[in-house]
């Protein structure tokens, strides 16, 4: 399968730039949201390895899992939230802080020992390009944790079957409830992860307990520790807000070529004509053979608008 990521005919997106989202969202009264997140992260994603990858990583804040591996690159497609990640993680040189789009990826084909993208895909209006772009990227050997937003939850269902709201959780549809803003089917998402040569491995029911009496009762701590336990038993059911699954390349998908573990070969590609860029920068910039320039001032790849 090859990538199908080009500047030509780009979705909407949405943009966080200039937002306070990594401090007003997360501060507070998520804080168990983050530590289930955590917890089923940390349950699938190899503890070191290559070269890894977060996308809509935000200001880092899942950052401290990725310290086994020997490259980070972290992606977002608001540079200010890329700028607060660099703050934060800039002290290692294992990180590298790139502002570019999911549905134009700067990266060669089979770059990637682990993908991850949490909260991210309920933004996204294309997304077997997505997830294709993502495929594309990630080693034969390697895999992809993946969240995405459940439209079978139990508030839903509840709410429909009290006909509070319209649409039904159990129609295999997208819904968009707000502009830009989408919920997934379990089925339906599967069958997009299967399509594009993704095998799921493992599914987990993140965030169930999400209700503020029960915040308030048990704290998120000991709220976060049964959410954990609950996680692979509830999985089948999949009824919860928040469902992470765990994908590697499908062994009937052999339109990647093969390439071994390991870093090597250079990691960023043209997001205009896809061919490769030098790992080291010259004068801020990058520059393909095409002649195509992207910028890397302060520390950050961006490849969202081309340097003149």
């Amino acid at each position: 399968m090859m990538s199908n990521h080009t500047m030509s005919e780009a979705p909407r997106v949405i943009d966080y730039e200039g937002s306070m989202y990594s401090t007003e969202f997360w501060t507070g009264a998520r804080e168990y949201e983050d530590r289930a997140e955590r917890i089923a992260i940390r349950a699938m994603l190899p503890p070191q390895g290559g070269r890894l990858i977060d996308i809509g990583a935000g200001a880092g804040r899942l950052g401290d899992l990725y310290l086994g591996y020997d490259e980070v690159i972290l992606m977002d497609y608001a540079r200010s939230t890329i700028v607060e990640a660099r703050d934060r993680w800039g002290h290692d040189p294992r990180f590298k802080f790139v502002a570019a789009d999911l549905y134009t990826l700067p990266f060669m084909d089979v770059a990637f020992d682990s993908v991850v993208m949490i909260r991210v895909i309920h933004h996204i209006v294309d997304v077997p390009r997505a997830l294709g772009n993502i495929r594309a990227t990630l080693k034969p050997t390697g895999l992809f944790v993946f969240e995405f937003a459940n439209k079978r939850n139990l508030k839903a269902i509840a709410r429909y079957a009290l006909r509070k709201q319209s649409w039904s959780p159990f129609d295999q549809k997208p819904i968009e409830f707000v502009e830009l803003n989408f919920d997934f089917h379990p089925d339906w998402m599967k069958q997009q992860l299967r399509e594009v040569g993704f095998a799921v491995r493992q599914a987990r029911a993140v965030s169930m307990l999400r209700l503020g009496a029960l915040k308030r009762l048990f704290g998120a701590k000991r709220l976060a520790s049964i959410d954990g336990v609950l996680q692979r038993p509830l999985a089948p059911v999949a009824v919860s807000p928040s469902m992470f699954v765990l994908c590697a390349p499908s062994p009937n998908d052999a339109g990647v070529r093969r390439q071994e573990r390991g870093l090597g070969g250079e990691v960023f590609a043209c997001p205009t004509c896809r061919l490769p860029l030098p790992a080291q920068s010259a004068n801020d910039e990058l520059r393909c053979a095409n002649g195509h320039r992207w910028s890397t001032r302060e520390g950050i790849y961006d490849f969202k608008t081309p340097l003149e």
